[in-house]
């Protein structure tokens, strides 16, 4: 004991400035409400010095001028909580630079580990902001855990005799979980699990948890597949008693359900999908009523037939929003027997749809469209190539019918275009797997005409059902209806793109109106193609644009040039379009009176927020696959393209499979590199080096680390 305090008068004696005002901030933030003498913070702090108790004097003056401290008594100082008190949303970092965000959206507050109260990423808290010190940031103090955003996790199990943690690569969590060997739920150590946080004891350094769901053995594909669900807090199961409640519900079409529809089911009708998709929510069908003139019909699954409003299988669907698209699986938002057998409009068999039938000419004009439910009969399943297939040779089934859809499809494509929509043309990464998920092979799947006609047609309806709730008579205010929307581009983001291409030679007209930003753009995006910056330009140009949403409050596509458009062709996948199909029945058969905004926005709102998420997962998929794909070329060399810049490294992407790794500044070791985020480089300070975005590179594989889903790059010089 003797020895401690021996220890702290020697630290108080050499104590310098900095350090001091660390042990003051410490002290204070402690004991928010207290006040202290001056003595007695003296003694607190061991400072036993003439010089050491000058210097806290000097600094208590300081934070009294900077407002940090309040004195209600002469040499009695106390921390000035009296700041604004805010809520907002809580962001947790595993380095302790907690932030808080403000729902106003201001400036994001510096919330120190002390004073987080162990809120968790993402919660919704109550803060009170410390009074601002010259040359400092704003800090603030979690007062009070409002709505706490999820207190699961998913890591790897550590047993041994006495104890277990969860460990986990959720960069927002430093701690390691502490489970008690009772809440192990029979799991083992290297076990995979979801553990819920229960606890966290106000002086305790973890977490207490306990396991939720053992996923499996780390490293197994389905385990990690359903680890990547479990955490974006998505599905990885079907409840039992959805499944039970679609085995419930009837195959055979009533006669009188058939009879109240208009009969498509002698109309040549197919299907063009992905080849192993088994979820077919869309059909199209064509006949030549009269010489000129072609009746094109866009089918459109009848999933609300099936799923009633309310019931077990619709509130199921209701929370997931979406199917669920991972690299070797899908998770569909409805149970399986509704998907892939009832609803799918599979060949040779009578289904229910919802259809939009368009009388259009050679031009491509439409005529009029009505919006009706019909029973169709799919005569053909094409896949794509297939399809793709057809269109360029001219032979094939029903060769007539897909030449004349996709001439069509061309015209509304370029009408499209010239009205100011976005031509982004990109490709997508896809794996070919075994049995057991090991990715073989990697290649890119790039769209053709078959895929562009179907899109051009889905399209279409979309608009026209949109159009046929949103344009109201003037004066007359349009029902409440779930839109897809688009915004414009943030005007720095886009000053800032037309920055970057100018590097490469490129400009951009980043103002101006709608049209002619829009023309800019496209102008850019042709430019680019079949050049090496392609890909690298098409992805800033896109992280320029606004995210599209669900909301019914319309203010049109930007991205489309669509003044209306909502979500009406993929029900079996999307909850927004069986949103839309309700509303559609109630509106055009029954001039039904207009819901609940409140209710509908909220709705949207979750879409939103689920399809975000979703992409969120599909991505980690990808990511986990592309380094698992990795592992068997390590050492080996690769081209690539620098794809991102940031303080801590390099992000290359390969040219030959497109996989993304890091060079990390550490091995950048002939210099001393600076971040310059303006210019998206890192400079060398000495050898005046500099490493680019979009940049040409040559790497060596040097690690990969399937639980982190990192790719580690080695310089090739």
């Amino acid at each position: 004991m003797a020895k401690k305090k021996e220890k702290e008068k020697k630290a108080g004696k050499h104590m310098k400035k900095k350090e001091l005002a660390r042990l003051l901030l410490d002290f204070f933030h402690t004991r928010p409400g207290e006040k202290f003498p001056l003595k007695y913070i003296f003694e607190q702090l061991h400072l036993t010095t003439h010089p050491q108790k000058m210097l806290c004097a000097d600094l208590l003056h300081e934070m009294l001028e900077d407002n940090y401290l309040c004195e209600p008594e002469r040499h009695q100082y106390r921390l000035n909580t009296h700041g604004q008190e805010m809520t907002g949303v809580f962001q947790r970092k595993s380095n302790g630079k907690n932030s808080f965000i403000p729902d106003d959206g201001g400036e994001p507050v510096f919330i120190a580990e002390r004073n987080s109260a162990h809120a968790m990423n993402n919660d919704r808290v109550r803060v009170v902001l410390y009074a601002k010190r010259r040359r400092h940031e704003v800090e603030g103090e979690v007062v009070e855990i409002l709505q706490r955003s999820s207190d699961t996790f998913v890591g790897v199990l550590q047993v041994t005799k006495t104890y277990a943690f969860l460990v986990t690569e959720n960069r927002t969590l430093a701690n390691d979980i502490f489970i008690p060997k009772d809440k192990l739920k029979g799991g083992k150590n290297g076990d995979k699990a979801v553990v819920k946080v229960v606890e966290w004891p106000d002086r305790a350094k973890n977490p207490i948890g306990e396991v939720l769901d053992v996923l499996g053995r780390a490293g197994d594909n389905n385990t990690e597949m359903h680890a990547i669900l479990a955490e974006f807090g998505l599905p990885y199961t079907y409840p039992e008693a959805v499944e039970k409640a679609a085995d419930r519900i009837p195959a055979e079409i009533p006669d009188e359900e058939i009879a109240a529809r208009e009969d498509f089911r002698q109309v040549t009708t197919f299907t063009i999908d992905p080849k192993d998709a088994k979820d077919f929510d869309d059909a199209l069908s064509i006949r030549q009523p009269e010489p000129g003139i072609w009746e094109v019909g866009v089918h459109i699954a009848d999933v609300t037939y099936y799923v009633k409003e309310g019931g077990v299988i619709d509130k199921e669907a209701e929370k997931r929003a979406t199917s669920v698209y991972l690299v070797d699986r899908t998770i569909p938002m409805l149970p399986e027997r509704l998907c892939n057998n009832l609803c799918s409009l599979r060949p040779d068999e009578d289904k229910l749809a919802y259809s939009v039938i368009f009388r259009m000419n050679d031009k491509a004009d439409v005529l009029d469209a009505r919006v009706v439910h019909t029973v169709i009969r799919s005569d053909r399943r094409f896949t794509y190539e297939e399809a793709q297939d057809v269109i360029e040779t001219g032979r094939g089934d029903y060769k007539d019918e897909l030449v004349q859809l996709n001439n069509m499809a061309k015209i509304l494509r370029q009408r499209r275009f010239e009205n100011g929509a976005l031509d982004f043309d990109r490709y997508e990464v896809k794996f070919e797997t075994d049995e057991k998920g090991k990715p073989l092979r990697v290649y890119f799947k790039v769209s053709k005409d078959a895929n562009k006609l179907v899109e051009e047609f889905m399209l279409l309806a979309n608009r026209t059902v949109a159009e046929r709730i949103g344009r109201v008579p003037q004066g007359r205010k349009a029902k409440v209806f779930p839109y897809r929307i688009h915004d414009l581009p943030d005007p720095d983001k886009l000053d800032n793109l037309a920055e970057f291409i100018a590097r490469f030679g490129y400009k951009l007209r980043p103002s101006g109106n709608k049209t002619e930003v829009t023309k800019s753009i496209n102008r850019l995006l042709e430019s680019v193609k079949g050049k090496k910056e392609e890909n690298l330009i098409e992805t800033v140009t896109i992280r320029a644009m606004q995210k599209a949403r669900y909301s019914t409050h319309n203010i049109g596509h930007y991205g489309l040039a669509f003044d209306y458009y909502t979500h009406f062709t993929s029900p079996i996948r999307r909850y927004p379009d069986m949103m839309v199909h309700r509303l559609l029945t109630k509106y055009l058969d029954q001039h039904g009176r207009s819901v609940s905004e409140k209710k509908y926005e909220a709705l949207c709102q979750h879409s939103s927020a689920m399809e975000q998420l979703a992409t969120n997962a599909e991505r980690a998929s990808v990511k986990y696959k592309q380094v698992e794909f990795m592992q068997e070329h390590l050492g080996q060399i690769y081209d690539g393209v620098i794809s991102g810049v940031t303080e801590w490294g390099i992000y290359v992407e390969l040219d030959e499979n497109k996989c993304e790794g890091m060079i990390p500044v550490r091995d950048l070791d002939d210099d001393y590199y600076d971040f310059d985020e303006k210019n998206y480089c890192l400079r060398g300070r000495r050898k005046k080096r500099v490493y680019s975005l979009g940049d040409p590179i040559t790497i060596q594989v040097a690690r990969t680390n399937l639980e982190k889903k990192q790719l580690d790059f080695a310089l090739v010089r």
